[in-house]
């Protein structure tokens, strides 16, 4: 569960670095996108669980998206969809 925490914001943010890569973004915008994806995974997924599994434990989802994937990205994450947007998109 921890890997998935870490590995699906990755995983998002290639999928937004794609999308930036069609639209013609800028490296600042491809960041963004990259960001924007990657966050996808917290931002919607206590909403989400709540009303598609009613059942499911929210300690477990809300613990890995606000204490394994949240950090993830402001620590690592950020600084990895920065450096991977200027070798891809220049800048």
């Amino acid at each position: 569960a921890v890997a998935f925490g870490v590995l699906m914001p990755i995983t998002g943010s290639l999928f937004g670095l794609a999308a930036a890569m069609i639209l013609g973004l800028s490296t600042g915008g491809t960041v963004l996108m990259m960001v924007l994806a990657a966050s996808a995974s917290y931002i919607a997924v206590p909403a989400a669980m709540r009303v598609a599994l009613p059942e499911a434990n929210p300690s477990i989802y809300l613990t890995l998206s606000l204490g394994v994937t949240f950090p993830f990205n402001l620590t690592l994450g950020i600084p990895l969809y920065v450096a991977i947007a200027a070798a891809i998109a220049g800048g």
